[in-house]
């Protein structure tokens, strides 16, 4: 069956069958981060700030250096469609390049991150205390980076059953380690923050070492390490040219975000730990949205590689509409029993708990709000990139996050007094732009693009 055929259903088989895998590798990626918060929140309300603050600052410059790694997936797609193992070898060779080059120059902002923190408003003790944290958790951004790598050329190839499973190692090592850690369970040391931070290094290093395992054993055609030192300068450019856009994509979006928590931070410790939980709860459900992104970067990338528009735009239909089915689910949830989600989070005999509680069931009532577009914005994104469109969705994101959502974070949440709540009344803006405006990218532009394009070349 020539792919053109298929139809709405068995679309909707191929981005589930793919696509699951990958929605469960971003659930137990961010499993760690869960980890981290209801354990830490366990530990203490001034410690759960803190972490809150560290996690935005390493997550905002992981994800910025992740754009290398994203570039590898549709590329590998592509090559994978020609069945050129030698593309395939060069391209995610010098994403690992390049990740090693990020890492270098981001460490000594991680290492000196107490004064960038203060300069941003905060507390002088929160802002030694995160930077505790990222003085260790640091290191493991270079494996952490590796990993992102490897998993996305698996994703690219289409294993990715390889990726859910060791995501969930590496999360279970996360959670075995912090629970020693943290607390000086089984004989370790008591080291609070410290211990979270050792836990993060120990996860990363576990996964990367399974994912370099698999890859050598599994696919030896593509000999991915042999005479790895050695620069490819038309790769390399190839592989800056389309992530850096990527990187500075997901940096607009994670800046977002972190720039929303320096605004709670102004607002006190108890709201800023509360976004913190409710930040928790409402990436917990974009993770499925990310991951049928993933799907839809694989099979548009698919498409474009044979020239089948009629494979893309249904394909892109089916899998809006599962991310839609999935986004009414989660609404219910966050409208239905906001306490119960978060009373996990937080010690019961903590004397902030309640004030905590409450601040949160708000924060997940305006969560429910931007699910919608959230989810719009983040599957036309994986789209797009699958179509190797990175750099005016670039230009795109930047506007709505910044240009719309971060003033109206800050125009709702002070000026106008509506605190957290207006806070995230500004996220839910800025993603609702977002998600206008790519999709108008793809449906009007990239789509036809690629129909004319066939046409041509049929003619």
């Amino acid at each position: 069956m020539s792919a053109t055929t298929m139809t709405s259903a068995q679309h909707a088989r191929a981005v589930l069958v793919l696509g699951l895998p990958l929605v469960g590798g971003h659930m137990a990626q961010f499993a760690i981060s869960l980890t981290d918060t209801v354990m830490m929140g366990w530990y203490g309300v001034p410690e759960l700030a803190a972490l809150t603050l560290a996690t935005s600052l390493y997550m905002t410059l992981f994800l910025f250096g992740s754009g290398f790694a994203w570039a590898v997936m549709p590329m590998v797609a592509n090559f994978a469609v020609h069945e050129d193992d030698t593309q395939i070898r060069r391209a995610t060779r010098m994403a690992l390049w390049l990740s090693v080059l990020f890492f270098l120059l981001v460490m000594p902002l991680m290492w000196f991150s107490a004064p960038i923190l203060r300069a941003m408003g905060q507390e002088d003790s929160l802002a030694m205390d995160a930077q505790t944290y990222l003085r260790i958790a640091g290191w493991g951004m270079l494996p952490a980076l590796g990993t992102m790598v490897l998993k996305s050329y698996l994703a690219g190839l289409e294993h990715t059953r390889i990726v859910l499973w060791i995501t969930v190692a590496a999360a279970i090592a996360n959670a075995l380690a912090n629970y020693a850690l943290i607390f000086g369970n089984w004989g370790a040391p008591e080291l609070g923050i410290r211990g979270a931070a050792w836990a993060s290094v120990v996860s990363n290093l576990t996964a990367l070492i399974f994912v370099l395992v698999y890859a050598v054993r599994q696919l030896p055609q593509h000999r991915l390490f042999v005479r790895i030192w050695r620069l490819d300068a038309e790769m390399f450019a190839r592989v800056f040219q389309l992530g850096w856009p990527i990187g500075l994509t997901t940096l607009a979006e994670a800046a977002l975000f972190a720039g929303s928590v320096i605004l709670m931070g102004w607002l006190g410790t108890v709201p800023l730990a509360a976004h913190g939980i409710a930040l928790q709860i409402a990436t917990a459900t974009f993770m499925i949205h990310l991951g049928l992104s993933n799907a839809a970067t694989v099979r548009a990338s698919n498409a474009q590689g044979r020239g089948d528009a009629g494979h893309l735009a249904l394909g892109g239909k089916v899998v809006v509409a599962l991310s839609l089915l999935a986004v009414a689910l989660a609404v219910a949830m966050f409208l239905g029993m906001p306490r119960l989600l978060m009373a996990g989070f937080i010690d019961p005999a903590d004397p902030a708990r309640e004030d905590i509680l409450t601040i949160g069931a708000v924060l997940l009532a305006m969560a429910g709000l931007f699910q919608l577009v959230d989810a719009l914005q983040v599957i036309h994104l994986g789209l797009l990139r699958g179509l190797q469109d990175t750099r005016v969705p670039m230009i795109m994101a930047a506007i709505a996050y910044w240009g719309v959502g971060m003033p109206a974070a800050w125009l709702f949440g002070f000026p106008l007094g509506f605190g957290g709540a207006g806070v995230w009344f500004g996220l839910a803006l800025g993603l609702g732009v977002a998600s206008v405006l790519l999709a108008h990218r793809f449906w009007r532009h990239a789509v036809p693009q690629l129909q004319a394009e066939t046409a041509q070349a049929s003619a």
